[in-house]
C-alpha cells in the first residue's frame, strides 16, 4: 500500500505546485497567499508519504484529497484534477490493502514468518 499511496501522492506535489503557478494569474488572489496554500499542501503530500501506513495516514489522505477538490473554487481545472487523484487514491488504498492480504497469506504459507521476505 505504501508504494502504491505515496506515488499518488508525489503526483499530487508536482500537480498542487502547477496550480499554484495557474493561480497566480488570478488578480484577486496574491501571490504571497497562493504560494502559502501551495507549499503547505506539497509539504503535506510528501509528508503523509512517510505515514501512509499509520491509520490516520490514509484519513489525512482523504483529507488532503478534499482540499484538492476544493481548491477548484479557485483553480476551476482542479475540480476535475482532484477527482482524478481521489479516485486514485481510493484504488491505490484499495488494491494496497489487497496486496498487503495475498503478501501476508503467501508468507503464512510458504512458512516464512515476514510478509517482506517475498
Amino acid at each position: 500500500m505504501r508504494t502504491l499511496c505515496s506515488s499518488t501522492l508525489i503526483g499530487e506535489f508536482f500537480v498542487v505546485g502547477f496550480a499554484g503557478l495557474v493561480a497566480m494569474k488570478d488578480p484577486d488572489l496574491s501571490t504571497g497567499t497562493v504560494w502559502t496554500v501551495c507549499g503547505i499542501a506539497m509539504f503535506l503530500c510528501v509528508a503523509l508519504c512517510g505515514v501512509v501506513t499509520r491509520p490516520a495516514g490514509v484519513v489525512l489522505g482523504w483529507a488532503l484529497q478534499i482540499a484538492l477538490v476544493a481548491s477548484g473554487f479557485f483553480v476551476p481545472m482542479m475540480f476535475f484534477l482532484g477527482v482524478v487523484f481521489a479516485a486514485l487514491w481510493w484504488a491505490s488504498v484499495h488494491f494496497g490493502r489487497k496486496v498487503e492480504e495475498a503478501k501476508a497469506r503467501f508468507a503464512a504459507q510458504s512458512g516464512s514468518g515476514s510478509p517482506d521476505a517475498v
